[in-house]
């Protein structure tokens, strides 16, 4: 349950606490105090749509906080331990804020998450019920969801494992049908890699040789000049000629000299073990030279001409398959890989068309169930809500949970569920999309969700003015089955009738401020005359009329006796 909501800046709320607490809470105040800001702050909580509208004039940012006590923690520990968050012994923090640059964070548990941790939360934490949800209720598929959740959990789970198989034939079904529409284009497809694989094979192309023979080739062009250039250095180090002039005889002669008296001159001494390193580099360098003169000269010019032809081929391969040479080897691996899949299309297709074959019976034989279980709960379903209505006021109407079963297959079974309504005997049950008017779905979505809270009961149940439309005894019975319903669950109802908020247990009053400049509002707790004089406005809106307190006293009376 919500033990407590506190809100900062959102609408006409300043700032504002909400003990709430278990069983029934009623919230009331004058029209445009800001008693939607209470269900407002509640749908930021649950992860609704953020609207920076809502932030109040004056202000950057609006936020919300919500303190849960939990009583079985764990159905939703996995959630908010996933987001980083902590339950800390049975509490949960749940926080919001909207600025009004339109940017939205969520905290969960002490920690920052996405929005949508919140919305998964909110379903199984809270269910908000609102003018708004009596208008979707003339929804086919509001009514099957509602049929579904007095179902029970046995039909959950079937429902469940039915939708797993439904998707799993679905997406089966559309992978089968497009390999088989696009077989011709995908016997072309391997036609084309299949060839396109026995060419680079044929060439076996290897990474970088693209680059190692542009080298070798812009050598190959600069043969003569490069012949001439390594004779010339060979000869300047170490001549053939032998008349002493080369680099590495100058350097041996100097050496000599120098090692004459390098025993009494430690400089020369050095000199010499300079002169010796020196000596034996250029010995090395001078073969370096020698060996490469050789391969020079071994080279003709049909090594150029294979080279070129070589890169012609390969540059034929990148400019089909590359750009680069990299990117055809790589065609290599994908492409193999691909032509796996295509030459395999027609053991893929025997596969697909088998296992859609079965999960297409699965499904069937599952929306079968499926109706069998939404009949039976239907039966049970129409003569709970009718007793409820009979409570509600509306003692001569009957309701009708009509199933149908259909041709078509979809996520949620071959069903349409409809509701219908029979306002007195005699008369033929219609639609109550059709003939409804909003008291009496008011007064239906109530009952829905007293006798729903048996077989599927949420935490929290808010409702936004379901009393609208209603007044007089069926206003009284409304509040008498809300608070049946907070015997199970909590209740947090926003209404503007006294004969509702009778039943309450813990009364709050939204309070306007229209002393400054920008009007705020407040939230307080009612307790005793000041509960007696709220009740007395909503009655006659003189909050002072001894009559009106008289007859706030004896709802008041009338609904502790239940």
């Amino acid at each position: 349950m919500i033990e407590e909501i506190r809100i900062r800046d959102l609408g006409v709320i300043s700032e504002a606490v909400l003990p709430l607490g278990p069983g029934f809470t009623a919230i009331t105040g004058e029209t445009g105090a800001g008693k939607t800001m209470v269900v407002t702050a509640l749908g930021l909580l649950r992860g609704e749509r953020a609207d920076s509208s809502a932030v109040r004039n004056g202000s950057d940012t609006a936020w919300v906080e919500g303190r849960w006590i939990l009583a079985v923690p764990e159905t939703i520990t996995e959630t908010v331990t996933d987001a980083g968050g902590l339950i800390e012994g049975d509490e949960l923090l749940l926080g919001r804020s909207v600025s009004v640059e339109g940017r939205s964070r969520a905290v969960v548990g002490g920690r920052s998450t996405p929005v949508a941790v919140l919305g998964e939360l909110g379903e199984l934490l809270v269910a908000v019920h609102g003018q708004s949800d009596q208008v979707r209720l003339r929804s086919p598929a509001a009514q099957r969801e509602a049929l579904d959740r007095f179902a029970g959990g046995h039909f959950g789970e079937i429902l469940g494992e039915y939708a797993h198989a439904f998707k799993r034939w679905k997406a089966n079904a559309a992978e089968l049908a497009s390999i088989t529409a696009a077989r011709d284009a995908r016997v072309r497809e391997a036609e084309e890699l299949r060839a396109s694989i026995s060419e680079i094979e044929a060439l076996a192309p290897q990474p970088g040789e693209d680059e190692q023979l542009r080298a070798l080739a812009e050598r190959l062009t600069h043969t003569e000049d490069l012949r001439i250039a390594t004779a010339l250095a060979r000869e300047a180090l170490s001549s053939e000629v032998g008349d002493g002039a080369d680099a590495l005889a100058r350097v041996d002669a100097a050496k000599r000299q120098v090692e004459k008296m390098a025993d009494v001159d430690p400089v020369l001494a050095v000199i010499s073990d300079t002169l010796t390193q020196l000596s034996l580099q250029l010995h090395e360098v001078t073969g370096q030279l020698s060996s490469h003169l050789a391969n020079l000269e071994a080279e003709d010019e049909r090594d150029l001409n294979t080279i070129q032809e070589r890169r012609a081929e390969l540059t034929t391969l990148m400019r089909k398959y590359g750009p680069s040479l990299e990117e055809v080897i790589a065609l290599l691996d994908s492409g193999s890989a691909r032509l796996f899949e295509l030459d395999n299309d027609g053991e893929r297709i025997t596969e697909l068309a088998e296992e859609v074959a079965a999960d297409h019976a699965l499904v069937i034989r599952g929306a079968d169930a499926l109706h069998e279980l939404r009949v039976a709960a239907a039966e049970r379903l129409s003569g709970a809500v009718t007793q409820e209505l009979a409570a509600l006021a509306m003692p001569d109407a009957q309701l009708f949970v009509k199933v149908t079963h259909g041709e078509d297959l979809a996520l949620h079974g071959r069903d349409t569920v409809e509701l219908l309504l029979r306002p007195h005997p005699g008369s033929d049950p219609r639609p109550i999309s059709k003939s409804a008017s909003g008291g009496e779905l008011s007064r239906i979505m109530l009952a829905l969700e007293v006798v729903i809270a048996g077989e599927d009961s949420v935490p929290t149940y808010v409702f936004d003015e379901v009393d609208s439309g209603v007044g007089g005894a069926s206003a009284i019975e409304i509040g008498r089955r809300l608070a049946r319903l907070a015997e199970k669950s909590q209740v947090i109802v926003v209404t503007h009738l006294a004969q509702v908020a009778a039943f309450a247990t813990n009364h709050l009053r939204v309070v306007k401020d229209t002393s400054g400049d920008v009007t705020e509002s407040s939230v307080q707790v009612l307790r005793g005359e000041a509960r007696e004089a709220e009740m007395a406005r909503l009655l006659s809106g003189l909050p002072d009329s001894e009559n009106a307190l008289a007859h706030a006293r004896e709802l008041i009376q009338l609904a502790s006796g239940r």
